[in-house]
C-alpha cells in the first residue's frame, strides 16, 4: 500500500470516528469506550496474577474466585466465601468497568484499582495471605522472577509491582458495544419500543441522578434508604467506616448498571435476588415510587440492553512452583 493510500485510510478512519462522536445522543448515560492498552507486558503479567491461587493461604482462592470473568465479574452469591469458608460481609461487586468508578469497594476505602488489589490478598475473610508471604511465594517461582524482571526491570519482586500489574489487567476489563451504546450512537433499531419506554421511565423517575456516566453508576456515594429505611442484617456500615462521620452511615458507592443482568444478586448485602425485586425496592426506598408490574418489566427490559461485549480472556498458563515454593495447606 502506498503512503498516499495509508494516509487516505487514516483520514477516513478519523472522519468516521469524528462522525460517530458527533452522532452520539446527549443522554445522562454515556457510551463505554474500548480499553486502551499502554503496557501489554504488565497486562499479561496481571492476568496471570488474577488467576493465581498461590496468592492465597489456602492455595485455592484467586481474584477470579469472587470476581469470576465467566459470570459477569462476580460470584453470584449473596456474600463471597473466603479463607476457611468464612462469609464476607458484603456482596462481591463486578470487576467489569471498575476502572470507571470514583473509588473501589462498596465503602470507597481504596482510591484506585492498584490500592484495591492489595486488600483481598491479605484480608482474613478473603485470601488471608500477608503481603510479605505473597511476595516470597512469587519470588520462589523462577517463571515469575523472569517475567517481573522483563516487565519492571527488577530482580526483586515487591507488592507494589504485584498490585500495579493486576490493576493494569483490570483496566482492560471494559464492556463496550452494548445495544444501548448502539442506540446512543444513533441506531434507532437497537432498542425495542418496550426497552425505550423503560429507559424513558428510568430517566423520568430520577434514577439517572445516581446511575449516570459511562458505567451508569459508580461515580458517587448515596444513602441506602432515602424515603424508607433499608432493613438488613449486614454488618456493613458503608462510607462511615472510612470517614468516621456518622452521617455517612449506610452511604454506599452507587453500583454500575452495566451488565447488571449478569451480576445478581443485588445491593451491598445481596438481598435482592432478581432485577425485578431490585427495581421494586429501589423505587420505593430511594424514590418513594411504587412501580406497577408492567413498569418494572419495561425498566428491566431497558437494563438488559446495558449488557456489553465481555472481553474474551484466554486462560493463562501459570509458571510451576520450585522446590523452594511453600506448599499450601487448604485446611489450615
Amino acid at each position: 500500500m502506498t503512503k498516499l493510500k495509508v494516509l487516505g485510510v487514516a483520514v477516513a478512519l478519523a472522519v468516521a470516528g469524528g462522525a460517530w462522536a458527533a452522532n452520539v445522543r446527549d443522554e445522562p448515560i454515556k457510551p463505554i469506550e474500548a480499553a486502551q492498552v499502554s503496557d501489554a507486558g504488565k497486562v499479561e503479567l496481571g492476568k496471570k496474577l488474577w488467576f493465581e491461587p498461590r496468592l492465597s493461604m489456602s492455595g485455592i482462592i484467586s481474584c477470579n474466585t469472587c470476581h469470576n470473568l465467566s459470570m459477569g465479574g462476580t460470584d453470584n452469591l449473596k456474600t463471597s466465601i473466603g479463607h476457611g469458608w468464612k462469609a464476607g460481609p458484603v456482596n462481591s461487586p463486578t470487576v467489569f468497568n471498575s476502572s470507571l468508578a470514583i473509588a473501589q469497594f462498596w465503602d470507597g476505602r481504596a482510591a484506585d484499582l492498584k490500592e484495591q488489589a492489595g486488600g483481598p490478598i491479605q484480608a482474613d475473610v478473603e485470601m488471608n495471605m500477608p503481603h510479605t508471604l505473597a511476595v516470597g511465594i512469587l519470588q520462589s517461582i523462577p517463571g515469575y522472577v523472569d517475567e517481573f524482571k522483563r516487565v519492571y526491570g527488577k530482580d526483586k519482586i515487591d507488592i507494589d509491582m504485584i498490585t500495579d500489574s493486576i490493576a493494569e489487567f483490570e483496566k482492560t476489563l471494559v464492556t463496550p458495544n452494548a445495544r444501548f451504546d448502539k442506540w446512543l450512537a444513533g441506531d434507532d433499531k437497537a432498542l425495542t419500543e418496550k426497552e425505550l419506554a423503560g429507559y424513558t421511565l428510568f430517566k423520568e423517575s430520577g434514577c439517572v441522578a445516581c446511575h449516570n456516566g459511562p458505567a451508569a453508576g459508580g461515580t458517587s456515594f448515596q444513602r441506602m434508604g432515602v424515603v424508607e429505611p433499608y432493613k438488613t442484617s449486614s454488618p456493613a456500615e458503608g462510607r462511615s467506616a472510612v470517614t468516621g462521620v456518622d452521617a455517612d452511615r449506610f452511604n454506599f458507592k452507587v453500583p454500575t448498571l452495566r451488565n447488571v443482568e449478569l451480576t445478581y444478586p443485588y445491593f451491598h448485602d445481596g438481598q435482592a435476588a432478581t432485577l425485578e425485586e431490585a427495581v421494586d425496592i429501589m423505587g420505593r426506598l430511594q424514590l418513594g415510587r411504587t412501580y406497577s408490574a408492567d413498569e418494572i418489566g419495561s425498566i428491566v427490559a431497558f437494563l438488559k440492553t446495558l449488557t456489553g461485549e465481555l472481553p474474551q480472556i484466554a486462560m493463562p498458563i501459570l509458571p510451576p512452583s520450585s522446590n523452594e515454593t511453600p506448599r499450601p495447606d487448604p485446611f489450615k
